[in-house]
């Protein structure tokens, strides 16, 4: 025999998961009881609009009252209200949404400004409340309503003959360890995080103390910024929002208005902060809104990653809040809303390095970092900005990946662009590679200064996309090399060459001899980069990826009057100055390590007992 039910769900096996998994923070009650006034009080201005209620000068307002006395915190608002029959409805039944109901049955009413969907922000109170009291007044002509439970399944409805007022109190009585919520500064914390930009003004009142004219003042602000036309906004009131929504005082780079109302609603700021440590891609914080409620910092669903390096805010209404984060990755009215907030942080770079170029290279130092990355990330934001990418050169003056990459005469088969088959050449460390730069200077070379942790990451992608070649100056010295032919000199390099590898026989490095153009250096280091490059990728990468082993090779300056000599010493000072020209070189390389410089400082003393003699 078959049979066909309804399942059943127990609001007594509900309710303690809804109090202890509801919402990962606790604190999240205070926006969704906040949330719900806001919404009532939307309603309430909706239909009077609509002419199905009263129109009403009075201040719409939320209001968060603190009575340490009794342990109650109240949230109340002006707006709609309820019915015995809503409270009902509305209340009593976990997750069945108000605002979604309010929607269908009044259809030219288009929903906007109205925040809630869920239907359990209500129940969010009980992670904090061991039982709540509502006390609520409708705009029609009916008795107000006071309800009352525990959490527990049961609760209790009356008539209420205290509420004379349109509108709802919700009465939280607070759990003895949830007392940080009658603390003022917490509140008004709260206030600031999730309800910074709510529509309406929330004010606080402490019970039995007297307010002075500052605290009478409204904890939100009810207009920010973002929401305002790009054109009526000054260079002074970009600065104050940043400072007073993310109370970082160093005013930021630029900014990006975002200001969308098709094909879907988007409205926000992002800012471009100051970099303070060129070797770190700083963490940013973007806050999502949902209709000036706050909803969370960096989803990164919504907003791609490279973009939450960036300060900012974004609201967006069209955001389907009420689904899983597995969903807002594939639903393509968000995917549309990530592409466009990539577009005009890229149309905003593009636009400043062709028409203010300097102001361009003055912020890039602060910005490299953040337009390397979002490349490296995001296939449409390198199309537009792969080009506009600088790099300052040894003679401190600025040139572009695509200057750098292209020349005009390089066609491919399509006539298409075509990478130069030149090696660019890269400082990492201009002070540590004095050396090797004093070399290239004196060869007429040139080369770019790629100094941040980035960089290496950015070039092996420039090499896969394009097919150049970057090359640090310490591992292809071709051009400092001076040429040769001496086959007295070729005989003379040949026995140098035996004579190092005999005694740095316990040293992991290969030996060439060549003529370098400079005569001042003995020996310089030749780093292969692709290994070397490899484990600087792997030290900043948060994936293992291993370690290659060093491949390098000393190269002896035969155009050194020290190295001309060399053959002529004793084995016992060839051992002694083999080594210290290894170390010499290694110094110009990279530190050495610690058995290394024991064995320098050993060297460096026998030097200096000759010399006493």
């Amino acid at each position: 025999m078959t049979k066909q039910g309804t399942i059943g769900i127990s609001s007594e096996n509900m309710i303690p998961i809804i109090k202890k998994w509801l919402y990962s923070d606790k604190e999240i009650f205070f926006r969704e009881i906040v949330a719900n006034g806001i919404d009532a009080i939307t309603k309430y201005k909706k239909l009077a609009a609509l002419g199905e209620a009263t129109k009403s000068d009075e201040e719409f307002c939320v209001k968060v009252t603190i009575d340490k006395k009794k342990k109650t915190l109240t949230i109340s608002d002006n707006g709609i209200g309820m019915t015995e029959e809503e409270v009902e409805k509305y209340i009593t039944q976990i997750a069945f949404s108000g605002a979604s109901d309010f929607v269908s049955k009044y259809e030219n009413c288009d929903g906007d400004g109205i925040i809630g969907h869920f239907g359990l922000g209500f129940y969010s109170a009980y992670m904090v409340a061991d039982y709540i009291e509502i006390f609520t007044k409708s705009f029609k002509d009916e008795s107000a309503v006071r309800w009352e439970s525990d959490g527990n399944s049961k609760y209790t409805i009356e008539t209420s003959t205290t509420k004379k007022t349109r509108g709802t109190d919700i009465v939280l009585h607070l759990s003895a360890k949830e007392k940080e919520f009658l603390d003022e500064p917490v509140i008004v914390g709260l206030v600031r995080k999730y309800c910074a930009f709510m529509p309406y003004n929330i004010y606080l009142e402490v019970v039995g103390q007297t307010a002075t004219e500052e605290e009478k003042k409204p904890l939100n602000n009810t207009d920010p910024l973002y929401l305002h036309n790009p054109k009526d906004c000054t260079t002074e009131e970009y600065e104050k929002f940043y400072r007073d929504t993310f109370f970082e005082f160093q005013p930021p780079l630029f900014q990006i208005h975002l200001n969308m109302d098709y094909p879907f609603k988007l409205k926000g700021i992002l800012y471009f902060p100051r970099v303070h440590n060129k070797f770190e891609l700083e963490r940013g914080q973007v806050k999502l809104f949902c209709n000036q409620v706050f909803i969370a910092d960096n989803i990164k669903e919504i907003i791609p990653e490279f973009l939450m390096l960036l300060k900012g805010v974004i609201d967006c209404p069209d955001i389907p809040l009420n689904v899983s984060r597995s969903f807002l990755q594939n639903d393509a009215e968000v995917q549309k809303i990530t592409k466009h907030i990539t577009k005009k942080v890229a149309d905003k770079l593009f636009s400043l390095y062709t028409t203010e170029r300097s102001e361009f290279i003055r912020f890039w130092g602060d910005i490299a970092n953040f337009v390397k990355f979002g490349c490296l990330k995001d296939e449409s934001f390198l199309d537009k900005v792969q080009n506009i990418v600088v790099y300052k050169n040894l003679d401190n003056e600025y040139v572009s990946v695509k200057d750098l990459i292209y020349a005009d005469d390089l066609k491919d088969d399509k006539g298409n662009p075509k990478a130069t088959d030149k090696t660019i050449y890269y400082v990492s460390d201009p002070v540590a590679q004095a050396q090797y730069i004093k070399l290239f200077n004196e060869a007429g070379l040139n080369a770019i200064i790629c100094d941040t942790f980035i960089d290496p990451h950015f070039m092996s992608f420039l090499e896969m996309k394009t097919g150049c070649k970057f090359a640090r100056i310490d591992s292809n010295i071709d051009g400092a090399l001076k040429k040769d032919d001496d086959k007295v000199a070729s005989k003379r390099a040949e026995d140098i060459i035996a004579a190092f590898k005999e005694f740095l026989k316990n040293k992991d490095i290969a030996v060439r001899a060549e003529s370098l153009k400079n005569a001042d250096s003995t020996a310089i280091i030749n780093a292969f980069e692709y290994t070397r490059r490899f484990n600087e990728m792997s030290a900043t990468s948060v994936l293992d990826l291993g370690e290659e082993n060093e491949q390098l090779t000393l190269i002896i300056n035969l155009n050194n009057k020290l190295v001309y000599d060399f053959t002529k010493f004793s084995n016992e000072k060839k051992e002694v100055v083999s080594n210290y020209i290894y170390y010499l070189a290694m110094l110009s390389y990279r530190k050495l390590k610690p058995e290394e410089m024991a064995d320098f400082i050993e060297k460096s003393n026998n030097l200096l007992k000759w010399y006493s003699y």
